[in-house]
């Protein structure tokens, strides 16, 4: 390599020095804890030397700054040996590391960005190269800034099937800054890994996904310091042969220590050992200062640049709505980005695309990695981050959401073709409705869940949705429904609409999306046989806005009817009987799809399950003969 300038031997003992005084560091941690992973910091000890001390140009003074290059420790539960680096280079207290895992620490079991120097949450295997390859994408095509991205795997979390999604994303896209490191020690939790010490193998699967692969000792600061300095044209995997438990004579590469801290006695009679293998080096060594070439970022006050321009009375599914607004959105806001798997064409993001095709990234079939490249370009605030798929295409990858509203993430997920009213025309059936999302974003708690029933509202949820931190998810639909907001309606996060009603209402009724527009329907059909209900909008199911609806359903006595076109169990009625559970008299009555729905029309399904404007008609006269027979 012509380029590459050996290190001297003082800095090559200097480097074994500090991975020694990580293992210290990671078995006192561990042992204060009486928990942790001792073992898998052990074997990754010289990787992190070489990366933090010789290869990554960050300030260790401000972790977050924006030309720092990225690391992300995807073998979250190794998490000890990296503060153990940040200790080393001053940022922590050497003492701080023995409140590992303690309530009043920040030092958790695994990385939380609570910590300045953790941009996503890890622990949950095989995500984290996903969110390296978002911050590669946004460091390469976005910031064209010369930070770089390195990413630390164990070869236990290889067999997920989202890292080999961020392969193929990382190798399609030429991410040439991006730096996976395997940490290849052998041995899983309960058995050794499925590949063990057959590092060839890693080496070939990774470079049958477009990477360049090489394999090198682990342990050997030497022969890290020398492959992390090479130019790259792609991205680089360096299969790091490891032991794991390294410099812990009992416990290398043996089996039944993984997860468990050494016993007090062992913990001292290794750390002495340890120590015996620090020699005296004059040399310090300093992390190199990064190239200021990263510009300022600012997402406060993402606006629309004009109201929206429906028609009262015209037809547009929301899900085309969405792809309008987000166009609309990012002609004037040129950190909006947006993501899609391979179904723009359907949640209209290809209008986006259209607009703004250098800030479009195509994460194709790929639900999984696309949330994790999500939350990896919204790290440190450098986008804002819109991605969308179907509703049900979301539950594949639930646990990445979950680890997003974890790293603290703010991310907005649009998914389309919800419930049963998707087909039109051709009948494509249960397997593309999305019956679950309501529940599954419900249950997160950082999640502002929006389901706008027009064109207005969805343009509206759009500009909210960049100004909400956490997680926001905004569900559409495929059928054509009227305008019936006017352009200049204002809307706000948690604050439902009282959209029909009249001084003598019976029955409060509350539907969003489609079946809002059936419940409008239900409205002039009941209407003609005097009886009046009035017609609630959520707009967001989560908040919801439990003032509104008390107060509305008082007028009724009480008397509700949620309709929805999502699975009775974790939707809007759950929500809606969660929030009136304490109020006397009260009686909710839920309309929504009860089983595991087949191919048909529409209007057949809406009608099978009950939750079309014939439904709603009469069970608002059930309830009110069931009112008058208890009189």
């Amino acid at each position: 390599m012509e380029d590459y300038h050996k290190p001297d031997q003082q800095t090559l003992q200097a480097l074994r020095n500090i991975a020694n005084r990580l293992r210290i560091s990671s078995i006192r941690a561990t042992s204060a804890a009486g928990s942790g992973h001792p073992t898998s910091c052990c074997s990754a000890a010289e990787i992190m030397s070489v990366l933090f001390f010789h290869t990554m140009k960050y300030r260790p003074d401000d972790p977050r700054n924006p030309n720092n290059d990225r690391f992300i420790m995807s073998k979250g539960h190794a998490a000890p040996v990296l503060y153990a680096v940040w200790a080393e280079v001053g940022y922590l207290k050497e003492s701080e590391l023995l409140n590992l895992r303690k309530i009043d620490s920040i030092l958790e079991g695994h990385p939380v960005p609570k910590q300045q120097f953790v941009d996503v949450a890890t622990g949950s295997l095989g995500q984290g190269l996903g969110a390296a390859c978002g911050m590669a994408y946004t460091g390469k095509y976005f910031d064209k800034a010369s930070y770089r991205v390195f990413c630390l795997l164990g070869d236990g979390e290889m067999s997920e099937g989202s890292v080999w999604e961020a392969m193929a994303f990382a190798s399609f896209y030429q991410l040439d800054n991006l730096v996976a490191i395997l940490d290849i020690n052998r041995l899983g939790q309960s058995d050794p890994t499925p590949l063990q010490h057959h590092v060839e193998k890693y080496q070939k699967r990774c470079e049958a996904f477009g990477w360049q692969a090489i394999i090198v000792d682990g342990h050997s600061v030497e022969e890290l310091c020398k492959v992390l300095c090479q130019p790259r044209h792609q991205p680089t995997a360096i299969i790091a042969q490891t032991i794991k438990g390294k410099g812990i004579p009992a416990a290398e590469d043996k089996m039944g220590w993984h997860g468990k801290p050494l016993p007090k006695d062992m913990a001292e009679s290794v750390i002495r050992d340890l120590q015996s293998h620090i020699l005296s080096s004059s040399k310090c060594l300093y992390p190199a200062t990064p190239s200021e070439n990263t510009l300022p970022v600012s997402l406060k006050n993402i606006r629309m640049p004009t109201p929206p321009s429906y028609r009262l009375g015209d037809k547009v599914a929301t899900r085309k709505a969405y792809g309008m607004a987000l166009a609309k959105l990012g002609r004037v806001n040129e950190h909006v980005i947006a993501l899609d798997g391979d179904t723009k064409n359907s949640t209209f993001s290809e209008i986006f695309k259209n607009e703004c095709p250098n800030r479009y990234v195509e994460c194709y079939i790929a639900e999984q990695n696309m949330v994790s490249v999500a939350v990896g370009c919204a790290a440190r605030d450098r986008n804002v981050v819109f991605a969308s798929t179907f509703a049900t295409f979301f539950t594949r990858a639930y646990d990445q959401l979950r680890m997003a509203a974890i790293s603290e993430s703010n991310i907005n997920l649009c998914g389309s073709h919800c419930g049963v009213s998707i087909v039109s025309p051709g009948e494509d059936g249960p397997s593309q409705m999305g019956l679950e999302d309501l529940a599954m974003f419900r249950a997160i708690p950082t999640a502002t869940v929006f389901y706008p029933s027009d064109g207005v509202s969805t343009e509206k949820a759009v500009e909210l949705a960049a100004n909400t931190k956490g997680l926001c998810f905004i569900r559409t639909s495929r059928p054509e429904n009227a305008i019936i907001y006017n352009n200049n309606e204002d809307f706000r996060v948690g604050q439902a609409k009282v959209i029909y009603k009249t001084n003598d209402d019976h029955v409060t009724v509350i539907g969003a999306g489609v079946t809002l527009h059936e419940a409008l329907s239900a409205a002039e059909q009941l209407k003609k046989e005097r009886i009046n209900i009035r017609v609630i909008d959520p707009f967001t199911v989560k908040p919801l806005d439990s003032k509104t609806i008390i107060d509305n359903a008082k007028v009724t006595r009480g008397r509700i009817i949620t309709v929805e076109d999502h699975y009775f169990e974790g939707g809007l009625g759950e929500a809606v009987c969660s929030a009136v559970v304490s109020e006397p008299g009260f009686r909710v009555h839920r309309l929504a799809v009860a089983h595991v729905p087949r191919s048909g029309k529409p209007s057949e399904l809406l009608k099978l399950f009950g939750i079309d404007r014939d439904a709603i008609a009469q069970a608002v006269r059930k309830m009110l003969s069931t009112a008058t027979n208890a009189k």
